[in-house]
């Protein structure tokens, strides 16, 4: 793995004097790491929030440790350790984030007095707009990477295998930086990478949302998620019904039930969001590499509208298989998106 410096003279420089107490090349070093850094962390961690908690503790102990890096591995190795560390510290006092689906079976009709569950870490969204820019290929890896369900699917592995698979199958370490990184053998780690596949193949679809993206094209995609958005403000129950597959899911975390078929969506989607939401308005953004929606709710058309949900689709054979709708304000602010519309 190579330096992320400017240059090997600049790096060096740089890295004598953040050893000698310079905050400011200590930050010329890792600012341009600081993206990849914090993807890594929602991923192992489930949450942007806690990403943001993940990055700065570690970005910390880099600081306060760096008279300890000795320079046998590259700063982006030795940073990466760190943050890997401090997730697991950070996942063994959260615990691992869920999604309704992983609680128990779905409705079969709207429930309409559910209260959210307060007492379980959810599963969050991941704007687009935070991942690290690069080539057009590392940049559909990246995609590939924090996709819903693969991301889901970390959160079911114990925190040395979710590490091990993530630091080997998504950036690229080989099992023997692991091994140092994790102060473990490097049979151990494969050993970890094994189990973490099993799992993670068990759950996650073998068409990624990258691939099926594109092979539907721009054009269908924003005619798919527009005419999403517009059959639930118009309450057009025939049109939402058009853009469904037959074994949709809905879920809305941190509410526990959940939908499948199009019956009990279509269901739920009349009895709540159609009837019991009397306004909507909407911006489209992008979350964990798949189309979503920043719903806002009103009183009505003329009146200010509230932050209700960031709404991630995932798409198959044209049209929409999984709505899950993040509920809450909290999630707008990393997505550059305002808590309420006038």
């Amino acid at each position: 793995m190579d330096e992320v410096f400017s240059g090997p003279a600049t790096g060096e420089a740089d890295l004598a004097r953040a050893r000698g107490g310079d905050d400011a090349a200590f930050a010329r070093l890792v600012t341009p790491l600081r993206p990849e850094l914090h993807a890594h962390c929602y991923r192992m961690l489930g949450s942007v929030h806690d990403a943001d908690d993940a990055v700065q503790e570690a970005l910390l102990r880099a600081w306060r440790g760096l008279a300890r890096f000795e320079g046998r591995s590259s700063l982006r190795t030795w940073l990466y350790t760190v943050a890997t560390r401090t997730c697991l510290d950070l996942a063994d006092a959260r615990g691992k984030r869920a999604l309704p689906v992983d609680l128990g079976p779905s409705s079969e009709r709207a429930v309409l007095d559910q209260r959210p569950r307060t007492d379980l870490a959810w599963l969050g969204p991941y704007p687009d707009a935070g991942l690290p820019d690069g080539p057009a290929d590392t940049r559909y890896e990246q995609r590939e990477a924090v996709e819903l369900a693969f991301v889901a699917a970390c959160q079911h592995l114990p925190g040395n295998q979710r590490a091990a698979l993530l630091l080997f199958d998504v950036l690229g370490f080989s099992a023997a930086d692991i091994a140092a990184m994790m102060a473990t053998s490097t049979t151990s780690v494969n050993s970890a990478l094994a189990r973490a596949r099993r799992i993670v193949a068990q759950k996650v679809p073998d068409r990624t949302q990258q691939r099926t993206l594109r092979t539907i094209g721009d054009t269908r995609l924003r005619e798919l998620v527009t005419g999403f958005a517009d059959a639930l403000d118009r309450g057009d129950t025939d049109a939402l019904v058009t853009l469904l597959t037959e074994d949709v899911t809905w879920s809305m975390p941190p509410l526990p039930q959940w939908y499948r078929g199009i019956a009990a969506v279509t269901d739920f989607a009349v009895e709540v969001p159609m009837t019991r939401c009397p306004s909507w308005r909407y911006r489209l953004t992008g979350a964990n590499g798949q189309p979503a929606i920043a719903f806002y709710v009103g009183a009505d058309a003329a009146g200010p509208h509230e932050a209700w949900s960031i709404t991630v689709l995932s798409v198959r054979d044209g049209r929409i298989a999984e709505i899950t709708s993040f509920l809450g304000a909290d999630h707008f602010p990393p997505f550059g998106l305002p808590r309420s519309l006038p």
